[in-house]
């Protein structure tokens, strides 16, 4: 097994990675980098969100680093924060929503972990999309389930992503 270069915080945030990378525990993790399909549904997601920015008081943001542990930072492919514009570049405070998209070579464990950085960190809705298959399901800190409807729900405040429509507009 091949051994792990460990480099500081410092040096993981001073240095530019293509694509970008997370940093877990001392160790640069390269992300799966999405497709035409991972990448067509992350713009068509964000672009709902932004349209509805004013009348649910949020901010969506994709490939945004969080920093969700002091010795873990994560790209989330789209976050979703509710009230104020965020003043900081790198995110020290959870999303409502995180989303993640999966590609092809996502790996079960792997995204486990992710989900479970965001969960510990404070978001409160983590959601997981197959683009490939229009399937998605909801993390919360209750436990887990898919969405059979494709519509993604949040509570206080009420947020809704109706999948089959982004998934029509994809069309």
């Amino acid at each position: 097994m091949p051994s792990r270069t460990l480099v500081s915080v410092d040096e993981y945030l001073q240095t530019s990675y293509d694509p970008d990378c997370d940093y877990v525990d001392g160790a640069i993790v390269e992300r799966n980098v999405g497709e035409r399909d991972h990448s067509e549904l992350q713009g068509e997601i964000y672009a709902y969100f932004r349209s509805l920015k004013r009348k649910l008081n949020i901010r969506p943001y994709i490939e945004q680093r969080v920093q969700v542990d002091s010795a873990r930072f994560r790209m989330l492919d789209i976050c979703v924060m509710y009230g104020a514009r965020p003043t900081e570049q790198i995110f020290t405070k959870p999303p409502l929503i995180a989303i993640e998209i999966l590609s092809k070579d996502d790996r079960v464990s792997e995204m486990q972990e992710r989900i479970d950085d965001y969960l510990n960190f404070g978001v409160r809705y983590v959601w997981v999309i197959n683009p490939c298959t229009h399937r998605a399901w909801v993390y919360t800190k209750e436990g887990s389930h898919e969405s059979k409807d494709g519509i993604l729900r949040t509570q206080d405040p009420e947020i809704e992503l109706p999948l089959p429509e982004i998934f029509q507009a994809l069309q």
